[in-house]
Order: C-alpha cells, then sequence, then structure tokens
C-alpha cells in the first residue's frame, strides 16, 4: 500500500489500528466538552460592543458619564372598552408605583404620562439589570386583575429581552426537535440501512453539542451574540452529515467492487478524506472573512461556525474511520427490504447519468440555459435594501413586542429618536444647554423631528456631559429617519455647536442601525474579496489548477448573487409571505445577506470539491475529458443530492420558525444550496468542463499514477481504470510499493 503521509490518511490508519480507542476518546471529548456548558456560565454580548461609528462615541460619552439610559419598563394604562376614565387610570398608576417600588430591583417609579388624545397613560419604571422580569410581570397582571375595567399591558427593555429569548430558546429547541428526525429519515433514503444512516446522524449530534460546550469558555474572548446557538445547530447537523455521508459513500462504494474494508477505508480516507478536509478548511476560512466586518455579531457567528465545522472535520477524519473498521460489513445492517432494493436497482450514479447526458451533448446550450435562469436572479439582489433587526421584525405575538408597537404610536418619546451628546469643561456646560434647547426648538419645527413631549435635556453628575432627545416621527426602518439622521449630524448640530470647540456626537438606536449599516457596505468588498481570494488560494493549492480555481471563484459569485436575489424577493417584496406567516418588514435583516454568502461559499465548497475531486480522479487515470467529467459528476451526483436534501431539510426547518431573520437564513441557505447543487454543479460545472476540455486537466495527467495507484483494488477488480496508456507499469509499481507498506 503507498506511504499514507496526508492528514486524513494518517488520522485514519491510526484509527483504523486503534477503533476502540478512537471511539472511546471522541465520546470522552464529546462528553467534557459538553459539559463546559453546564460548568462556564456563557459572556453574552452586551451594549458596549456593539458601538460603531458615530453613535458609538455617543454611547460611550453617556456610559462614560453615568447617564447612559438604564433599562425601562412601561406600563400602558388603556381602556378596556369605550373611552379611558382617567381617574380610574390614575387609580390604576398609583397602585403601580406602590407595589412596583417594593420589587428588588427597581429605582424609581415616574408619574403617569397621558398621550396626547387623552386615551393612554403610561407609567415608567427606571429598574436595574438585575431585575427579575417575571417579578415586574406579575405586578403588572395583579394590578390588571384589580382593575379589568383597563388594559394594563408592560412592555420595555427586560420584557422584551425575555420574551425574544423565550422565542430563540423555543425555536432552537424545535428546530433540535425537527432536524434530528428528519435528517434521520434522509439518510435511511440514501443508505437503506439503519446503521449507516445513523451514523452521520450520530457523529453530527456529537459535533453540536461539543461545539455548544466549547462556545462557553470561547464567549469570554469573542462574547456570544444570543442567536449562535440557533447558528451552530444549522451548520453543525449540516455539514458534519456531509462530510460523514462523503466518506461513508466511498468506502460502502469501494467496498462494492470486492475491496477489503481496511483497504476501502484508506481509499475513502485518501480520496473524500481529503476533500472534508479542503472542505472544511473553505467553510472555516469563508467564515473568518467575517472578523473583516469588526462587529460583534460578525464576530460571534463566525466563532460558532467555525469550531463547529472544524469539530465535524476531526470527527469526519477519526472517529468515522474507527467506526467503519470496527463494524466491518455491519454498517449495512438492519437493511430496510424496500429501500436496499431501490438503491441497489438504481445503481451508483444511475439517475445521475441520464440528467447529465443532455448537457454533456450540448453544453454551450446547457450553459446559455442554465445562466439565463440564473443571472438574472443574481442581478435582481443589486435593489437589495437593508436595516438592523428592530420591532418590526420581532414576532407580534410576543406580548412585550405588541405592547411596544402600541406605546410607540401613542407616546413618540418612546418611538425613534435620535441624541446629540456633548462633552464640555465643566464651565461650558450652561452654554452647552442653552445651545441644545436652541438645537431641540429648530429641529421641532422641520419636518424630520417632532415635539417630544418632556424635557430633552440630561446632564451628568460632573457637568461634562449633555444631550439632548431629539424625537423623529417615522418608524426607524422608514428612509425619512435616516434622513433625519443625516440632517442632525450634517447642519442641526455643527450649527448649534459652531465654535464652542466641544466634543460631541449623535447617536440613538435608529443612528446605531444606520452606521453598522454603513459599516458593512463599506467593508463588504473587502469581505467578499478576501473570502473569494482565500478560497481561490485554496482551490488552486488543492487542485494545482488556475483555471478550476476561477471557475469555483465565479459559481460562488453566482450562488451568492442567487441567494441575495432570493431573499429579496421573498423577504423584501414580501412574496409568499402568508405561507411562510412573516409580514414584510421592506428591507432584510442588515447581517443576513454577507452572513449568508460566508456560509454559502464554504458550503458550496462541499459540493465543488468532492466533485472535482472524483472527475481529477479519472482525469488522472487518462480518461478523455469529457467522460472523466461525466464518470466523475454520475459517481458524485448521488452523494451531492442526498447531502444537499440534508442541508435543504435543515435549513427548511428553519423558515418555519418565528424569528424573522432565522427565516431569511434557512430560506436564503436552503434555496441557494438547492440550486447550487442541481442547476449549478449538474448543469453549469459540467458543461464548462467540457467546454474547456483537455486544459484543465493537464496538470492532473502529469504523473498519472496519482488516483490508479492510490487504490489498492485499481489493479485487481475488474471496474479498474483502463483508460491509462501506462496502466501495467502503475499497476507494477502500486505492488512494489504495497509489498512495503503496511495496511491500517
Amino acid at each position: 500500500m503507498p506511504r499514507l503521509t496526508s492528514l486524513p490518511i494518517a488520522a485514519a490508519r491510526w484509527s483504523a489500528r486503534h477503533p476502540k480507542r478512537t471511539i472511546a476518546a471522541w465520546f470522552a471529548f464529546v462528553a467534557l466538552a459538553t459539559a463546559l456548558a453546564f460548568v462556564i456560565p456563557v459572556k453574552e454580548t452586551t451594549d458596549a460592543d456593539y458601538r460603531i461609528g458615530e453613535s458609538g462615541r455617543a454611547h460611550a460619552m453617556l456610559a462614560d458619564a453615568g447617564i447612559d439610559a438604564p433599562p425601562m419598563e412601561h406600563l400602558l394604562i388603556t381602556a378596556g372598552q369605550g373611552r379611558l376614565d382617567a381617574a380610574a387610570a390614575t387609580a390604576a398608576a398609583d397602585e403601580i408605583a406602590q407595589r412596583m417600588s417594593a420589587v428588588a430591583g427597581v429605582q424609581q417609579v415616574a408619574p403617569p404620562v397621558w398621550s396626547g388624545d387623552r386615551t393612554s397613560a403610561l407609567v415608567s419604571v427606571v429598574v436595574d439589570k438585575a431585575a427579575d422580569p417575571a417579578a415586574l410581570l406579575s405586578v403588572t397582571h395583579a394590578v390588571a386583575e384589580a382593575h379589568r375595567d383597563l388594559h394594563i399591558a408592560q412592555s420595555g427593555d427586560l420584557t422584551v429581552d425575555a420574551g425574544i429569548q423565550g422565542r430563540v430558546a423555543d425555536d432552537l429547541h424545535a428546530a433540535e426537535f425537527l432536524s434530528i428526525p428528519a435528517t434521520l429519515l434522509l439518510m435511511l433514503l440514501a443508505f437503506g440501512a439503519v446503521i449507516a444512516a445513523g451514523v452521520p446522524v450520530l457523529l453530527a449530534i456529537g459535533s453540536v453539542a461539543a461545539t455548544l460546550g466549547l462556545s462557553a469558555p470561547l464567549s469570554y474572548l469573542i462574547h456570544a451574540e444570543p442567536t449562535v446557538g440557533s447558528l451552530i445547530v444549522l451548520v453543525g447537523m449540516a455539514v458534519g452529515v456531509d462530510y460523514s455521508l462523503f466518506y461513508l459513500k466511498r468506502e460502502r462504494e469501494e467496498r462494492a467492487k470486492g475491496v477489503t474494508t481496511p483497504d476501502a477505508v484508506a481509499i475513502a480516507a485518501r480520496t473524500s478524506g481529503h476533500a472534508i478536509l479542503v472542505s472544511g478548511a473553505a467553510v472555516m476560512a469563508a467564515m473568518s472573512g467575517l472578523y473583516v466586518v469588526g462587529a460583534a455579531t460578525f464576530s460571534s457567528l463566525a466563532t460558532g461556525a467555525i469550531v463547529v465545522v472544524a469539530v465535524a472535520v476531526l470527527g469526519s477524519i477519526t472517529v468515522l474511520p474507527a467506526l467503519l473498521v470496527q463494524l466491518g460489513r455491519w454498517v449495512d445492517r438492519p437493511r430496510l427490504p424496500l429501500l436496499w432494493r431501490l438503491n441497489a436497482r438504481i445503481g451508483q450514479g444511475g439517475i445521475s447519468r441520464r440528467l447529465i447526458a443532455p448537457v454533456l451533448r450540448h453544453p454551450v446550450v446547457s450553459l446559455v440555459m442554465a445562466l439565463a435562469l440564473a443571472i438574472p436572479m443574481a442581478v435582481s439582489a443589486a435593489g437589495i435594501s437593508l436595516h438592523s433587526a428592530n420591532l418590526s421584525t420581532l414576532p407580534p405575538d410576543i406580548p412585550a413586542v405588541a405592547t411596544a408597537h402600541r406605546i410607540a404610536e401613542k407616546f413618540p418619546s418612546e418611538g425613534t429618536n435620535a441624541l446629540v451628546v456633548v462633552r464640555a469643561k465643566a464651565g461650558q456646560q450652561q452654554v452647552v444647554e442653552a445651545r441644545l434647547r436652541e438645537l431641540s426648538t429648530r429641529a421641532a419645527a422641520t419636518p424630520s423631528f417632532a415635539d417630544l413631549g418632556i424635557d430633552p435635556i440630561k446632564v451628568s453628575s460632573d457637568r461634562s456631559v449633555t444631550s439632548v432627545e431629539l424625537a423623529i416621527p417615522f418608524s426607524e426602518q422608514d428612509s425619512r429617519t435616516a434622513e433625519a439622521i443625516h440632517l442632525a449630524r450634517t447642519t442641526l448640530a455643527p450649527e448649534a455647536l459652531d465654535g464652542l470647540g466641544v466634543d460631541y456626537a449623535v447617536g440613538g438606536w435608529a443612528a446605531a442601525s444606520l452606521d453598522f449599516a454603513d459599516r458593512q457596505s463599506e467593508r463588504l468588498p473587502w469581505v467578499i474579496g478576501f473570502v473569494l481570494l482565500l478560497t481561490l488560494v485554496m482551490m488552486v493549492a488543492a487542485f494545482r489548477s488556475v483555471a478550476l480555481a476561477l471557475i469555483s471563484a465565479g459559481l460562488n459569485l453566482l450562488s451568492v448573487g442567487v441567494a441575495f436575489g432570493v431573499l429579496r424577493w421573498i423577504f423584501q417584496d414580501g412574496h409568499f409571505s402568508e405561507q411562510l406567516d412573516f409580514t414584510s418588514p421592506g428591507f432584510l435583516i442588515d447581517w443576513i445577506p454577507i452572513f449568508v454568502m460566508a456560509i454559502l461559499v464554504g458550503l458550496s465548497m462541499d459540493y465543488h470539491v468532492f466533485v472535482l475531486s472524483r472527475v481529477r480522479e479519472y482525469a488522472a487515470s487518462g480518461l478523455p475529458a469529457r467522460e472523466a467529467v461525466r464518470q466523475g459528476i454520475s459517481d458524485t451526483a448521488g452523494v451531492v443530492t442526498s447531502a444537499a436534501a440534508v442541508m435543504v431539510a435543515v435549513f427548511s426547518i428553519f423558515a418555519t420558525l418565528s424569528m424573522l431573520e432565522m427565516k431569511m437564513m434557512g430560506v436564503g441557505l436552503g434555496v441557494a444550496i438547492l440550486l447550487d447543487a442541481t442547476v449549478i454543479r449538474l448543469v453549469i460545472l459540467p458543461a464548462t468542463l467540457v467546454l474547456l476540455g483537455e486544459r484543465t486537466w493537464r496538470r492532473a495527467r502529469h504523473g498519472v499514477d496519482s488516483a490508479v495507484a492510490a487504490q489498492p483494488g485499481a489493479c485487481a477488480h475488474p471496474s479498474a481504470p483502463a483508460y491509462a496508456t501506462d496502466r501495467e507499469a502503475i499497476c507494477a509499481a502500486y505492488a512494489s510499493t504495497a509489498a512495503g507498506s503496511a495496511t491500517p
């Protein structure tokens, strides 16, 4: 057997020699890593992690001065029926103040504030960050029960966060509950045997569990975003099953040719194992591009994805070979008779050969037709509008969210706003305050702002920082809100503070969203360039072909464009909103497209590397280019289809969840993977390779023995490649090499 020098072969060799040790070590690793989640509390992102640009400077000045807004809870009092009774509402507000003051963590309860039309009263409660939302809600429910003629509801920083976290936890539980049986069912269809179907699923579950545990200590280096757990499940189940599927399919294919189990594992290690390493590295490289953005959300998601892919790769090249050697032919037991016979009747690449035949006969027509479908979808992505998640993107059936919508309608000061924050010497405070009051008056006189209704000025205890709040009478996603912030930054604030020599910045949540979008737009070209360049270099290193690397980059760009176009058409334009159960906010949540781009480039490389590796094997064995493409894609299309089906199934589950960003991510990735595995990998890729012809595989044909000599059974069984002109010499060389090598 040839000397085993590459990492996957070396790992398979050791694991195959020590299967029980390897399996025990893997389970110990998963158990210890999972235990970390119970021992180490996760360090979640804080407001400071999200500070970007001018809004970040404004919020930092407020926090440093101690006048950063503390958490607030608001209780909205309206009439149960008819007009609001002012006396009854006042009595309820007094009871709220009395009961809330006794709750731990409550700092202050403000007197009730009446809406302009006197149909609503609002009681604001200042609380500590450590206050228990459940304790606050219990008071609200008790007062509401005592005043049944009124409608009393609560919303605020703590209750909205609690509602979101609860919903995310429910969504994550639903995804876990549905994704595992769905994946197992697809594996049963792919293999027709219970053990073969269960092994990839168990390894994927182990990878996810281990990563969730490892995320706890890692969160102290890079704080964990609330949605990172959902991402780890999504990516971990997809790639974990895919990698095992690639490996297991190849091992079974070689055994079917008459190769012994140890030799079959060795062949799978050299071929599929190598493809797994390259694919995993491509996914991690693509995800590392998210660090270029320099935002907490992307850094956290990138870390979670990179770790779960690394763990999945580790399991695929270590414990999977050990399991296959230990199980032997028992991996195909117990068989499901109907599915087993169906798979046997279809055979290796039976369906794909029929599908790819017209593409190979008419590559130009096939390529033009496929591009005519994909390019318009990609071009439509140019009209994407981005905005951060806000009330309009949260599930309206969360009670605190529904109440927040009603509060924003009745009380503009609790809706969209901008903050002008000034840092100056204490002796300048009175002048600064006077200028800011003048600024507030001028702003309210423009169509872009409204009267706040309360004193807009806040001053720090040392009189060094002064802020003014400006109410914006539009929703956060309204284009007029961005215009209002731009007006404050370029005209109102500079004119009001001219000549004072002070440090100032315009912030607020709407401004923060605008700054985040600007940061993303500014760095998106760098992210795309980084990801494509890194994957380009990796493809050149893996296949020694610049042409293949350029084809890979082009297909990745096309896949990303199609994904963006689909996201815009569905979520921004609102198509299929009823079927997917969402209300279009008129934009895409700002972090979704760039994240989908990074993860899609990585995941699509799984198929790309796997397919090209097999085509290269046949090309290296001396097969003509067209025949190598036909045979290579036919052999791998079934595996790619099964792998894509797993990914699409997992992503589709996320499309059914209630959080809109999870829907966007699931639909975008699911549709893109489906098109990538069909239109791009079964039509555009083979058509392009056929048109390029022999030029693509010149280096593969140099040293033609690389594929044949890699296969222990290649010179022995009837299905050995017979296209190499010097096949006999290769087999003789292989035989002499095998005599001096150990079999794993």
